[in-house]
């Protein structure tokens, strides 16, 4: 087992990771940047070192300081969390020519599947169903209009190196696809330094679900089931569910089946998660995310099983503690991401939390490293914490979730707390009844 782990991250992420470590016996080393010096895990951490100032290029993203940070304090490994490092190739590359162990998967996974066409080719060659789409990236608008003729309208125009929605647009007809291309391409390479752009079918009414996997390096691979994301702003999760309202326990057995024999015959590494849009019974592969999710913890909550702790296990060259006949799923559990924004207007909204009580009782997790008198920084995401709420069944577990939205208190700031209040009261949401087009429609109507 690792002595010591660097945790190249911030927030709640780094804390969870923090506390797994702490559990498995492991020193951690916090790195901060100058405006997180009071950050919870920089407290909790056995050591922590500055990166540099606010801005994320000169710290977070600040590659040479982070593994400075990990040779000065003696680190044995670095856990990159999510988003910042955790899916740049080229990062796992150096930690690793450092002999120092990136808890994730290698190199090679990440910057095939970082690549949305080569991890169509990966994942389509080993029986994963995808979306129709465009064979590789589009040289000129003539081949779009010929692919998008073979697809039909209408088509999305997707960035090859693309992620959070950005890079992507939505063309209805062939007379908006010369634009919705030159805009994919302009957005893509400002975002990500590469235009090259494909193009997919636009499904109407889809759900978003993922399969949670993970796989050591003893020829073990496990599925975790699925998580519906289908609630999103702007192709980002809002709020999400393990498992799917929407499923058959046959759509449940079929589609994860098909995750891990496809992940046992990559010879994946680590934790990782297949995305999918579902559709009149049908499943389409969109992407693999390479590192944790942010909503790993519903999928620990109806599994029972500390997805980070066995994350830095397998890193460590253990075999996984559980064998897939081992999961057994129980109850419902739900996530709501609890951003410092405006609930109407989504504006982000810095500033001191002057009062903070989280919830609790049975059932209600609450993930998140602020605390009264915390000041929240405005240089990085607006996620503040994570409520995790788990019941027996999908009634009980809305019930439980209501309870505890009501019981959070927070000053100081706004947050988008109220809207989840009133999404619990819409009878669609209820009925479980929604797709990835359904909050933005709602929000459009209040």
């Amino acid at each position: 087992m690792f002595e010591k782990v660097l945790i190249a991250n911030r927030g709640e992420i780094a804390l969870r990771i923090h506390r797994a470590c702490k559990e498995l016996g492991i020193s951690t080393v916090a790195v901060h940047s100058t405006a997180d010096a009071d950050a919870m895990h920089v407290r909790l951490a056995d050591e922590s070192v500055c990166l540099g100032p606010p801005s994320p290029t000169e710290s977070y993203l600040n590659i040479p300081a982070i593994i400075s940070a990990a040779e000065i304090t003696g680190a044995d490994a670095i856990h990159p969390g999510y988003g910042f490092l955790s899916e740049n190739a080229r990062f796992a590359e150096i930690v690793k020519a450092h002999n120092i162990t990136f808890i994730g998967p290698t190199a090679e996974h990440i910057r095939v599947m970082g690549d949305k066409i080569a991890a169509k080719e990966a994942v389509g060659s080993v029986g994963i169903p995808l979306v129709p789409g465009s064979k590789g990236a589009l040289a000129d608008i003539k081949q779009a209009y010929a692919a998008a003729e073979e697809i039909g309208y209408p088509v999305l125009v997707k960035a090859a190196s693309g992620g959070g929605g950005r890079g992507m647009k939505l063309s209805p007809t062939k007379a908006d696809l010369a634009e919705a291309m030159n805009t994919a391409q302009s957005e893509a390479k400002s975002a990500f330094g590469d235009d090259n752009v494909y193009l997919e079918k636009y499904l109407g009414r889809p759900r978003h679900i993922e399969i949670q996997i993970i796989a050591d390096a003893h020829g073990n691979v496990a599925q975790l089931g699925e998580r519906d994301c289908s609630l999103q702003r702007r192709h980002q999760k809002v709020l999400e569910e393990a498992l799917s309202p929407a499923l058959t326990p046959e759509d449940r057995a079929e589609i994860g089946k098909i995750a891990r024999e496809a992940i046992a015959n990559l010879g994946y590494l680590g934790v990782g998660t297949i995305e999918f849009l579902w559709e009149d019974g049908k499943f389409y592969f969109i992407e693999m995310n390479t590192r944790l999710q942010v909503e790993h913890p519903i999928t620990e909550q109806v599994t029972n099983i500390d997805l980070v702790r066995e994350q830095i296990r397998v890193a460590a060259g253990h075999a996984l503690s559980f064998s897939q006949d081992d999961i057994k799923f129980q109850g419902h559990a739900i996530e709501c991401r609890i951003n410092a924004e405006d609930p109407k207007t989504f504006r982000p909204s810095p500033g001191d939390i002057t009062y903070f009580h989280a919830p609790g009782g049975p059932g209600v997790r609450f993930d998140s490293a602020i605390y009264s008198g915390y000041r929240i920084p405005p240089f990085y995401d607006s996620m503040i914490g994570k409520l995790i709420v788990w019941g027996d069944d999908r009634p009980h577990c809305l019930a439980r979730l209501k309870r505890a939205l009501q019981e959070m208190a927070l000053v100081g700031v706004d947050t988008t707390l109220p809207l989840f209040l009133d999404l619990l009261e819409q009878p669609d949401f209820q009925r479980g009844d929604y797709h990835i087009h359904w909050l933005e429609d709602w929000l459009a109507e209040k």
